[in-house]
């Protein structure tokens, strides 16, 4: 539920009835949002999950707890919709780079190299989703961003292989023990890299893509 205060942090009685038009006053929201989210990200990722408050992100923010209170109804879903916000970024980012019709081997090269790219220029990000992951709990103590919440991205690639082997790019295999694999075999080239920063995360990306390539593509080329 939202505070009484307006997105500004004014108390929503005695307003002045010269408000701002409604396509104006929702893209005011959403840039007030964005930046509480990116200070979010900012204080997660250098405080730690567990010492981030929702005061050191008002302050980051530049804002009062108001203003974020007007804007999320508590910490939990601030939480959620900075991951959504990240995960948004990051496929626009992915998709915009994939070729149209693209066949399996450019997809995999595409879609690896792509998150690379976009996490070596995101840093923040990164170490920001690997506290939320690794800490973010639901109220019955569970992960809430566990293996249940990977669920549409492994049907997402498990498509992608299956419809690599109805193309005949692709031998025989378990379409979704190859999408978990894949999926694992990322978070820990990032894992890897937030430790050892000087890791060549690139290099990383282009071995994994000829990993997978050489794992799962068929014994002969369509057509030959």
């Amino acid at each position: 539920m939202r505070s009484e205060n307006g997105p500004d942090g004014q108390s929503g009685h005695g307003k002045s009835t010269r408000t701002a038009p409604e396509p104006a006053r929702s893209l005011i929201e959403k840039v007030r949002r964005a930046q509480i989210i990116e200070a979010a990200i900012e204080v997660i990722a250098v405080r730690g999950f567990a010492k981030a408050s929702m005061a050191q992100i008002a302050e980051q923010a530049g804002v009062s707890k108001g203003v974020i209170s007007y804007h999320f109804a508590g910490k939990n879903e601030l939480i959620e919709r900075t991951v959504e916000q990240v995960y948004e970024g990051i496929g626009t980012f992915v998709a915009s780079r994939l070729p149209e019709q693209a066949d399996t081997a450019a997809w995999l090269s595409v879609y690896i190299g792509s998150l690379a790219e976009y996490m070596a220029d995101h840093p923040t990000q990164l170490g920001a989703l690997g506290e939320i992951f690794t800490h973010f709990r639901t109220e019955d103590g569970g992960l809430r961003y566990g293996i249940a919440s990977s669920e549409p991205l492994y049907a997402h690639v498990e498509g992608v292989f299956r419809t690599g082997q109805q193309r005949g790019e692709l031998r025989t295999f378990d379409a979704r023990v190859m999408a978990v694999t894949l999926q694992a075999a990322i978070d820990d080239m990032f894992a890897y890299w937030s430790v050892h920063p000087d890791h060549d995360l690139s290099a990383h990306a282009r071995e994994l893509v000829d990993l997978f390539w050489h794992a799962t593509r068929a014994d002969r080329p369509p057509g030959s």
